[in-house]
Formats: C-alpha cells, sequence, structure tokens
C-alpha cells in the first residue's frame, strides 16, 4: 500500500480507528480507556482534519483495544470526494 502523502496516510488511519471503533460499538471514551491511551489523544487522531503522526505503539494498543488486527487502519477503503 502507497499513500500519496502523510496527511492521507493520517487520514486513512484516522478514519479506520473511527470505523472500526464505532463497529464495536464503542466510545471514544472506552477506547481510550481500554487502550490506556487518553481521552483527548483518541479524539484528535479520529478528528477529520487529523494531520497528527501516531505511534506504533499507539496503533497496536488501539487495535488490541478493538481486538482487530493493526494492519487493518492502513487499508485505504474510501475514495476521496475529490478524486
Amino acid at each position: 500500500m502507497q499513500f500519496k502523502d502523510d496527511y492521507e496516510l493520517y487520514q486513512t488511519i484516522s478514519r479506520n480507528i473511527k470505523y472500526y471503533r464505532e463497529r464495536a460499538n464503542m466510545t471514544q471514551a472506552k477506547l481510550a480507556e481500554k487502550s490506556h491511551l487518553s481521552l483527548s489523544y483518541i479524539t484528535k487522531i479520529e478528528a477529520s482534519g487529523c494531520d497528527k503522526s501516531i505511534s506504533l505503539s499507539a496503533l497496536h494498543q488501539i487495535a488490541r483495544a478493538l481486538n482487530i488486527d493493526m494492519t487493518l487502519f492502513f487499508e485505504n477503503r474510501y475514495v476521496s470526494p475529490n478524486d
């Protein structure tokens, strides 16, 4: 998988975290608690304009909390409205 820039990468990860969290019927607060990350951090990385880098460790913690493989966060299943 390749991304045209870091912004596209962050947007993909952000959307996927939100998608899998909602699929698990989990609030941001519950994900923060289960992943041992702060609610403000979860909120920032899920924000639509997210351009914040995220560590592999944090991705791993979120994936474990959601009980999914962390590689799913990198799947670009969305089409940009500008494409």
